[in-house]
């Protein structure tokens, strides 16, 4: 019999651990030719802000050794054009659909989820809280206890659906946000998002990017995203969602080992978009080349240390 991969995110159950990572993924449409949607654990949609956004200017994209560093400013339809347009492709697809929020202010958020309230098609919500807080300054949601509390508990207050808070990687006070948003009542934790970056052209003097700065991403920062999902898993009892340059299922496990409970791929996909087919396969194979039958035997296994 093949391992039992299904795994709960709070009230959110998924049938495999291994969904995409928000924004690399779009809403599903591109990838369809290469693999069926309904593989996944979950699809978790581009961020979707109320109004329309253009995003940042180009270049958006910069190549760099073993990573991936963007600022694409999160250019989205907007809330209005997700629901006619987007939503309706994955409803068909047998699929678990995340939708990704952000918003300038908590009353912002607020409004995305009551609108989300009761539709049709939606499994979850995925608070992005490492945005900049207009009321605050520009500092990010996630970035103090009090206001990564005050977003997750409005959001909370405005729906039902599960609610997935997706952690900035900060450095330190990560498992301090970790723990208010625990108690505002986050569903799950996703952790971590991409790290902050720049690239110089050295020839002209400037960054590369249009924005300046962006955020790195690819295997470059897997080792230190590892690392942030086994803190937090210590210092909370949510499920967490692991992600940071997962790209085989050896990259998967060792998120699994140090204590989440699912894993999103997300620049990988850009090189290979059956990666996370092929992640999820590789993990049931683990599984059955050690006798396991349930993912659950493995989920925050680390063993304390080095090498035997």
């Amino acid at each position: 019999m093949a391992p039992d991969l299904s795994v709960s995110l709070g009230p959110l159950r998924l049938k495999s651990p291994v969904m995409c990572a928000s924004g690399t993924f779009g809403f599903g449409e591109e990838y369809t030719d290469y693999l069926d949607l309904s593989q996944l654990g979950a699809v978790v949609t581009k961020t979707i802000t109320l109004q329309p956004r253009e995003g940042n200017p180009p270049p958006r994209l910069a190549e760099t050794p073993a990573g991936l560093v963007n600022s694409i400013g999160l250019a989205n339809p907007g809330l209005e054009v997700f629901l006619r347009e987007k939503l309706p492709f994955l409803r068909r697809r047998r699929v678990p659909v995340v939708v990704s929020i952000a918003g300038n202010t908590v009353e912002e958020y607020a409004e995305l989820a009551r609108a989300l309230e009761g539709t049709a098609g939606i499994a979850a919500v995925e608070a992005n809280i490492s945005c900049p807080n207009v009321k605050e300054g520009g500092r990010l949601f996630g970035s103090r206890p009090a206001t990564a509390a005050d977003v997750t508990r409005v959001i909370r207050r405005s729906t039902s659906l599960p609610l997935l808070v997706k952690l900035p990687p900060l450095f330190p006070g990560l498992m301090e946000v970790a723990g208010a948003v625990e108690e505002a009542g986050a569903d799950a934790l996703a952790v971590t998002n991409t790290l902050p970056a720049m690239v110089i052209d050295v020839q002209a003097r400037r960054p590369v990017l249009g924005a300046g700065t962006g955020g790195l991403s690819g295997p470059a920062i897997r080792p230190v995203a590892v690392y942030l999902v086994w803190q937090v898993a210590t210092a909370v009892r949510l499920p967490l969602i692991g992600m940071g340059g997962i790209a085989t299922a050896s990259d998967a496990l060792e998120f699994l080992i140090a204590g989440a409970s699912a894993v999103a791929v997300g620049t990988a996909t850009f090189g290979n978009p059956r990666a996370m087919v092929e992640i999820s396969t590789g993990i049931a194979a683990y599984l059955e080349e050690r006798g396991m039958s349930n993912l659950r035997e493995i989920i925050g296994s680390l063993r304390p240390g080095g090498c035997s």
